[in-house]
């Protein structure tokens, strides 16, 4: 911590201190860190603030101290309040005087705030690739399975008939939006917060542009305050992780359901599955229940950012450290789970017969809006034909039928409309293939929808 202040440089209270230093969380930054430092070494050099030779001896001390965190990395030391400072440091140490003149025209506002953008866009990077090869495993599951049929639930009621395909492809389009919701993000943090100093800009006569173009910014500050008092796109990552999280943790629940010997549609490979310390029968999801949880974390940390941001005055003021931790936190949670749903799904094997037997069991009555179709295109108003069909449920139920168990004069009691081919209407295969809408469930509508995935990711999409 910066002492010089105050009277006789008497250190900090041990409580305030333990509170405010950030070195343990930070000093994963480094790399960020050095990266800046050199850009704007670089830059006070081509503006005449250094000489070339100071330039030289910076950038090369800079290396040495690249090269001390890479191999012997960052001791939690008392002393030091946080990454920043201990570049500065230790840079003094090998690099001499010269090391003083590092922070010309800088402030830790700036840095901090440059430091977070250049993380950013290494956990973006990592999020769309972790998001890829979930959609590959998807797609893979997909194309591996493309005749299996099970039962499309609403209200975790037995609704329609779906092949695995269609349901599968619904999370992808989830993850399709994640995954442009992560690129659309980084528009919004391309802006290099290097110049605006401490909030006011600087008296030096610096060019931004040249720390811009030279760590790939799209453009430099646009307004100093600005600068150093922005976090929005770290509440920004934080917001669209949660959301993936939240996709993820969808995916998770169904894992669980599918696995779960009620349902029993899936089985979960070994290396995917935990025992129970006391019953020796057990196959538990556990992987699939710590990716449904992981949305509750994510969102923590939004709120805990938003809230902390929410009245703040401008500019800069301490509470921002918060973003650091919200930051590094929500992209160490994805590396985790991306991996493990991917890794989830592309090891699932699915129980064909006992997917095909809930849709075909005769309680599921999954076929009864097919019927109502039918009297529909028989001239029936669709309201008076899902009546008729909702009282011949009924007495089915009663009798202990199902659909494909009446006989024509059965389904003419309650359905006098009901032609000659009525029965044909009550056959998977058929409401499948007559579902070719625009994304619905036909055959031919999913392996189109399936071509249009693989395609996007053999291009590098999305």
């Amino acid at each position: 911590m910066l002492r010089e202040r105050f009277a006789g440089g008497s250190g900090p209270d041990p409580a305030f201190d333990a509170l405010n230093r950030s070195l343990p969380v930070d000093r994963r930054l480094v790399t960020e860190d050095l990266a800046g430092s050199r850009a704007h070494v670089r830059m006070l050099a081509a503006c005449g603030v250094i000489a070339p030779e100071e330039r030289d001896a910076l950038l090369a001390g800079l290396d040495q101290v690249e090269a001390i965190a890479r191999e012997k990395g960052i001791p939690d030391d008392p002393k030091v309040e946080d990454v920043h400072l201990w570049v500065e440091r230790t840079l003094a140490e090998v690099a001499g005087a010269v090391a003083g003149k590092l922070h010309t025209a800088r402030s830790r506002n700036d840095q901090v705030a440059l430091d977070l953008r250049l993380a950013l866009r290494k956990f973006v990077g990592e999020a769309r690739a972790g998001i890829r090869e979930l959609l590959q495993a998807l797609a893979g599951q997909a194309r591996g399975n493309l005749a299996l049929v099970l039962p499309l639930y609403t209200h975790l009621q037995r609704a329609q008939p779906v092949l695995l395909g269609h349901h599968l492809l619904a999370h992808a389009e989830a993850l399709r939006r994640d995954a442009a919701r992560m690129k659309d993000l980084l528009r919004h943090a391309d802006v290099c917060p290097l110049g605006a100093g401490a909030g006011a800009g600087t008296t030096y006569p610096t060019r931004p542009e040249l720390t811009s173009q030279d760590l790939v910014f799209s453009e430099p500050l646009r307004n100093s305050i600005d600068a150093v008092s922005d976090r929005d796109f770290v509440l920004e990552f934080a917001a669209a992780a949660t959301l993936l999280c939240v996709h993820l943790s969808r995916l998770g629940e169904e894992i669980v359901l599918w696995t779960a010997p009620e349902f029993g549609f899936a089985r979960l490979p070994d290396a995917w599955s935990s025992g129970s310390s006391i019953m020796p029968q057990k196959r538990n999801p556990d992987a699939a229940e710590l990716c449904r949880a992981s949305a509750g974390r994510t969102l923590g940390r939004f709120v805990a950012l938003a809230t902390a941001v929410k009245g703040l005055p401008l500019s800069y003021n301490k509470d921002l450290q918060e973003s650091t931790a919200v930051l590094l936190e929500t992209g160490d949670t994805l590396r985790q789970v991306l991996p493990a749903m991917a890794g989830m799904i592309a090891g699932i094997t699915w129980d064909s017969a006992r997917m095909r037997a809930a849709v075909e069991d005769p309680r599921s009555f999954v076929l009864a809006t097919d019927l109502a179709d039918h009297l529909v295109r028989r001239g029936v108003a669709f309201r008076v034909a899902h009546g008729q069909v909702a009282n011949l449920v009924t007495w089915a139920e009663g009798a202990r039928k199902g659909l494909g168990d009446l006989s024509l004069d059965e389904i003419r009691k309650h359905c006098p409309q009901a032609g000659e081919d009525a029965k044909s209407a009550l056959s998977v295969e058929g409401a499948l293939a007559a579902r070719a809408s625009r994304g619905g469930t036909a055959p031919a509508r999913v392996a189109q929808a399936l071509a249009a995935l693989e395609a996007e990711l053999a291009a590098g999409g999305p």
